[in-house]
């Protein structure tokens, strides 16, 4: 019989975080949800914490923990707050699995701790990668017990693809970019769009920072920033492909003339992801 793991879930009130506590719903046989941390949102952390009973919840922003700690009093649920806390938490031998989808700089020391701890890692958090690459590879081969798993649908599907492969036979990473809602906009046009344009994805329901992002395609520089270290390859082989569609999520084409895809409708990954 497969052991529950204990999950530790930093962002559980952002769009990975919640679809990682469906999934966690989803198989309660095979994950338990046993850490949960928000930066701000102090009612919806309330509320899954009542759902899913975790033994702790961590409220970033430190002005919420007095509103947080007296809303769960009637709980045995611990309530911690600050970067030290969940630098501190994520380390704890009851952890097995840390799933960082805190946003931009922020998720950067908790993971430093989760690897020197040994932790599995499913990493949400471009940014990690994007700020301290470098940093991240040599501290996960000083620690060989931590692994890193994308969770990106990019990444993970180029995860995916290289199953099985050797990465000396790889010519390069083919990143796709739905090319966001101004794809096909003239450029004089461009000066006048709002914030409120740039928010209104065409094929994906996500967090401001990351559909702000989209839009302007600084994401995909950040994917490939992130893929380069990821899957330890040179960014001039890295190529990104604009696909409207979204249905082929990455690709890798191989020194063979041979292309593997990873494709699935738009909205599928999740589904996929809990397989």
């Amino acid at each position: 019989m497969t052991e529950r793991r204990n999950i530790a879930v930093l962002g559980s009130t952002g769009s990975i975080g919640r679809q990682t506590l469906d999934i966690i719903a989803e198989y309660p046989d095979l994950f338990n949800a046993w850490l949960l941390v928000a930066r701000s949102s102090a009612d919806l952390l309330i509320q899954q914490a009542r759902q899913y009973r975790p033994h702790m919840v961590i409220i970033a922003d430190e002005q919420y923990y007095d509103y947080v700690s007296s809303a769960l009093e009637d709980t045995d649920i611990e309530v911690a707050t600050g970067s030290a806390a969940i630098a501190q938490a994520v380390t704890m031998t009851e952890i097995d699995t840390v799933v960082t989808a805190m946003v931009g700089y922020s998720g950067l020391e908790s993971t430093i701790a989760a690897i020197g701890a040994g932790k599995r890692i499913a990493l949400a958090n471009k940014e990690t990668l994007v700020v301290a690459g470098e940093l991240i590879e040599r501290l996960l081969k000083e620690s060989p017990g931590s692994v890193l798993y994308p969770v990106d649908s990019e990444h993970g599907a180029f995860y995916q693809c290289l199953m099985g492969e050797r990465m000396q036979d790889v010519e390069r990473l083919l990143l796709t970019a739905s090319g966001g809602p101004f794809r096909t906009m003239p450029k004089e046009r461009l000066a006048t769009v709002t914030a409120a344009d740039a928010l209104k994805h065409p094929n994906w329901s996500m967090g401001a920072k990351i559909t702000i992002d989209s839009a302007t395609m600084m994401n995909k520089g950040f994917e490939m920033i992130e893929a380069r270290w990821l899957f330890g390859i040179r960014p001039q082989d890295i190529e990104i492909v604009v696909h409207p569609q979204s249905i082929i999520h990455s690709m890798v084409a191989f020194k063979d003339g041979s292309v593997k895809a990873w494709a699935c409708p738009t909205g599928g990954w999740r589904a996929t992801a809990a397989r």
